[in-house]
């Protein structure tokens, strides 16, 4: 079978993609940079002993040199969010500050409530409705218009995974009585690794507004989006969603017990044509491993910034080089059997070569098993959030395309009777939509080869 080119996106969907959000925009760096040149020139040029005289006590040569740096490590900060796109709005920031502790948690928690954006799309919605009203027209609600996001806990102790937080997406409409018998596919969000956290495809991904552009533009139909938090709350270690001996069993914790337990909770379809996993970079990794050995559970693959193997992150198996084998996709594809037909989508950019050497590799392969596979390759796109972002759209558009129209001969299978779905725990909403400024121009070009695979946010793995 040979490799497509993956789905076309509406004009509109594309150009919300590039568009960087403020905390992007690179007149940020750029000025503090300036102003990082301009103090140095001032605390440091040569003074004449009469002006020198009046300065009581003059700055120690120590403190001049902290000030300059403070200035130019913001400037850095800032070049590398701007290439990086982690960070795009100030509740993102609220968010990245939400976790970590003491005074700079409470601090997050406040700055989140100031800074939820009034959404562009909630405020659309609500006039469309309201115009409606005013015409005698049947009206709903701004709930059935838009899609909300709601936080919940699912635990596991007894595979190591003692919380559990997660993100769910329900689709407009989801509480109106009227749809109480409607059920929706599934699409399963995995952040990178290390220190990924359940709310990186809500900040950095854009997944609720991106999800919103495509059902206005009727390019999806209603879904269902879950982010479950697979660092076993140990954030710091690149677990890679693997089975660690002694310790959390991330992808029994994924499979046997997020996904029963969402179909329990939630209205889904329960059956691998209707469930897609995705991820970007070492999520990616995570979705084709644990996907391809779970052929029963998930139709579709969504892979962002691919691995094909453990690469540097093989320490989390040292010792059990069986286990390394077993959890290398390069190695196990071109002889498995393929238990169901699988259908993925690589997107990879242009501008990171070793991504795409991986995306050419693993597609070809997938491809000569006979499975349905689509390469998306982005210009001006390197091994980072900007880049995962962009390819949000294009996944969620080829699971729907797999959603509605599955490979012929596909049997539909339902979670393993008997699996138990531990209690879910449901908190208020933390999210929403979050409107874009005016367009400010794409990614900026560049390339991660020869960097460090992991470490966020430049590769995050």
């Amino acid at each position: 079978m040979s490799v497509g080119p993956g789905p076309t996106l509406p004009p509109d969907v594309v150009a919300r993609t590039l568009t960087e959000g403020v905390f992007e925009a690179p007149i940020i760096w750029q000025g503090l940079l300036l102003a990082a040149a301009v103090t140095a020139y001032l605390l440091f040029r040569p003074l004449p002993a009469r002006r020198l005289a009046k300065i009581r006590p003059p700055l120690q040569r120590s403190s001049k040199v902290v000030i300059v740096g403070v200035i130019a490590s913001l400037a850095g900060v800032f070049w590398l969010n701007n290439y990086v796109g982690y960070v795009r709005t100030a509740h993102d920031l609220a968010v990245v500050l939400q976790r970590s502790s003491g005074f700079m948690e409470a601090a997050g928690d406040g700055f989140a409530a100031a800074t939820t954006p009034q959404d562009n799309y909630i405020a659309n919605a609500a006039a469309a409705l309201a115009t409606a009203k005013n015409a005698g027209k049947a009206a709903t609600t701004v709930e059935d218009k838009t899609p909300r996001v709601m936080q919940v806990t699912i635990s596991d102790p007894a595979r190591g995974v003692p919380v559990g937080r997660a993100n769910v997406m329900l689709p407009p409409g989801y509480d109106n009585p009227a749809n109480a018998h409607a059920h929706y596919p599934v699409v399963y969000l995995i952040h990178g690794y290390p220190d990924g956290t359940a709310d990186d495809w809500f900040t950095s991904g854009d997944a609720l507004n991106s999800m919103q552009a495509l059902l206005n533009d009727h390019a999806v139909q209603p879904m269902i989006i879950v982010a479950p938090d697979m660092t076993a709350e140990q954030p710091s270690t690149d677990w890679e969603c693997l089975n660690i001996p002694g310790g959390p069993q991330l992808e029994d914790y994924l499979v046997d017990t997020v996904v029963p337990t969402i179909d329990k909770q939630f209205r889904t379809v329960p059956d691998r044509i209707h469930r897609a996993i995705g991820g970007m970079s070492g999520g990616g990794y995570c979705t084709l491993n644990v996907g391809l050995q779970h052929l029963e559970t998930f139709g579709s693959l969504l892979i962002s910034l691919p691995y094909d193997d453990l690469g540097d992150s093989v320490g989390v198996l040292a010792g059990h080089p069986d286990l390394v084998r077993a959890n290398d996709p390069r190695l196990y594809i071109p002889t498995m059997t393929f238990s169901q037909p699988v259908s993925a989508i690589i997107a990879v950019g242009q501008s990171a070569p070793t991504d795409v050497t991986t995306g050419h590799r693993l597609s070809n392969a997938l491809a000569a098993r006979g499975q349905k596979v689509a390469l998306v390759i982005q210009p001006g796109m390197t091994h980072t959030w900007r880049a995962a972002r962009a390819a949000l759209p294009y996944m969620l558009v080829f699971a729907n395309q797999n959603f509605t129209a599955p490979p012929s001969g596909v049997t539909l299978t339902p979670p393993p009777a008997g699996t138990s779905a531990p209690g879910i725990v449901t908190q208020q909403p933390q999210f929403q939509l979050v409107p874009h400024p005016p367009a400010h121009g794409g990614s900026n070009p560049g390339s991660t080869h020869g960097a460090p695979r992991r470490g966020r946010p430049t590769t995050m793995r």
